[in-house]
Formats: C-alpha cells, structure tokens, sequence
C-alpha cells in the first residue's frame, strides 16, 4: 500500500472522528450512549469483523506466517513489559504513578483503534497479526496488568479473558488453521456486523475526545515522553529490526502500527472499578489518542514509501 492510500485512509478516519466530536457537542451522543455503543462495538462489532476478515477469502497467508505472528506477538509483549518497568524509571515518575506509566505503555488501545484502522489501511493479510496482538493483550491484561494495578493485592482473573472479542479472535485463528469456511448466510450476517466497526469506532474514539479534559495533562512532560518515546521511536526502531531480520512487508507494517496505538482504555476502566485516581489515564489517553491520528498518520506513510 502506497504513502498516499495511507494518507487518503487515515483522513477518512480524522473525518469520523470528526463526526464524534460533532455529535458530542451537539448532545446527540452523551456518555450513556457513548458506554453502551462501546460495548456493542467491542463485544460484538470488533469481533464479527475479525470474524469476516479471516472468512473473506482474501487472506493469502500460510500456517508458518501465524507461527510466526504468534512468536512475534509473544516477543512483543515481552518487551512492552520490560519496556514498562524501565520507562518510569527513566522519566523519574513519582512512585505512586509508576504502575500507571507501566500500564500506559503495555496496554495501548489496539482492539477500539487498531482493528479498525488495521483493516482500513493494511493488506488483508495483517489481520492475523493484529489478532494475535489481542490475543496476547486479554491474556496479559487479566493477568500482569490485573495484579499490577493492585500493587500486588489482587489475584489474576482468568474468568475475565475470555470476553467475546478474545473468544472471537482464538475461533477465527482455528478456522483459518482448519481451513473451514462458514455458510453463506452466517458468513455474510457476519460480515454486515462487520462493517459498522470502522464508523461506530472511530465516532465514538471522537466522542471519548470531547469528553475528556485534555488540557489537563498537557503540561506534563512525562506524557509527552511517553509519546515520543511508547508511540513514535519504538514504532520506528521496531521497523528497521524487523526489516533488517528480513521479515515481509505485511509482517513490519503490521506490527509497527500496533506499537503505534495510543493509551488504551481497560486500564482506566480496571482502575475506576477499584476506586483509584485516573486523572494520569485519563489524561494519557486524551493527549495520547489526539496525537495518535498525527504520528500514525506520519509514521505509516513513511513507513510505505
């Protein structure tokens, strides 16, 4: 895919989330309506188009290439929790907010953003890769970023990886390894389902904008080391590895654009339920998700040229 096609996609997606600021500011979505929808893009949209993707007939990709996103996907998240351990450390963060920053750079949000913006600027075949990135997100999250958070005192909780989205992306990984193909009429219900991810997604990430205080936390240095350094020079320094590792082109873009994703939402969402201060969340993803439309934007280009 060429740097303008990326350019083109990437301001159709602007252009929606445009559209949920608009919606927001005119009350027509409030948060209400803005939590139930997410839900129904999560548990049910996200999936059926992770579903349909694998179903299309458009993936050409082998058994060895998902060998080889599930080690990458493995290596990946080894290094974003080393990476998460370090960062704190290295922009000297109180130590209250230390697991906060640690969460912020492991769990960025590649289910709400990256599955849609992966299918709407990626060949086909980077699917595999983005659903083995959520894969190893739910088991990680429920896990490490569980017992993190709670600084110890929460025990893991297994019950909650397996959510429909999670559910969802391990069937689409068996069916395309058993080569089984859904009946027409599931198959294209699915797909419909599908096709309302990218719109409802990308409206909603513009409503969640509006939402928050982003001035609060531009003045924190330590988010914008987070950005310059979680979302724009790992990108660009997994790009030249894997590229001088010799793996394809769909295997680089794919994994580049998931390091890419800003903050994710669960941490905040995990941290509210047990009556913790989000303020550095909720600021890290505002900032972090304004600036993500910029730097994927940049990086994916140059990335394809």
């Amino acid at each position: 895919m060429s740097s303008t096609v990326v350019l083109q996609q990437m301001g159709v997606i602007t252009i929606l989330v445009a559209i949920g600021v608009l919606l927001y500011k005119r009350n027509v979505v409030d948060g209400t309506v803005s939590q139930k929808l997410s839900a129904i893009v999560l548990d049910i949209c996200n999936p059926a188009m992770i579903l349909a993707s694998i179903q299309s007939g458009n993936i050409t990709a082998t058994h060895g290439d998902l060998i080889t996103a599930l080690i990458l996907g493995a290596a990946f998240y080894i290094g974003l929790v080393l990476l998460g351990f370090l960062f704190p450390i290295l922009v000297r963060a109180k130590k209250d907010d230390r697991r906060f920053y640690n969460l912020m750079i492991v769990y960025t949000n590649i289910g709400f953003i990256g599955i849609p913006v992966a299918r709407a600027i990626l060949p086909e075949n980077a699917i595999l890769y983005v659903i083995v990135c959520n894969v190893m997100y739910s088991l990680l999250f429920y896990t490490h970023g569980i017992v993190l958070l709670s600084g110890g005192k929460e025990k893991m909780s297994i019950g909650k990886i397996f959510s429909p989205g999670t559910v969802m992306a391990v069937l689409s990984l068996v069916l395309f390894w058993f080569d089984v193909h859904l009946p027409p009429i599931l198959a294209n219900s699915i797909g419909y389902v599908g096709n309302a991810t990218v719109f409802l997604s990308m409206t909603l990430l513009g409503v969640n904008i509006a939402r928050m205080q982003i001035m609060k936390g531009v003045k924190n240095p330590r988010i914008w080391a987070y950005i310059v350094i979680r979302m724009i020079l790992l990108p660009i320094a997994m790009f030249f590895i894997l590229n001088a590792l010799g793996f394809n082109r769909i295997t680089v873009l794919s994994l580049c654009l998931m390091a890419a994703m800003p903050v994710g939402n669960l941490p905040m969402i995990q941290a509210e339920k047990t009556g913790e201060d989000t303020e550095l969340l909720s600021s890290g993803i505002a900032i972090s998700t304004v600036v993500s439309i910029l730097t994927i934007t940049v990086l994916m280009s140059a990335f394809t040229m």
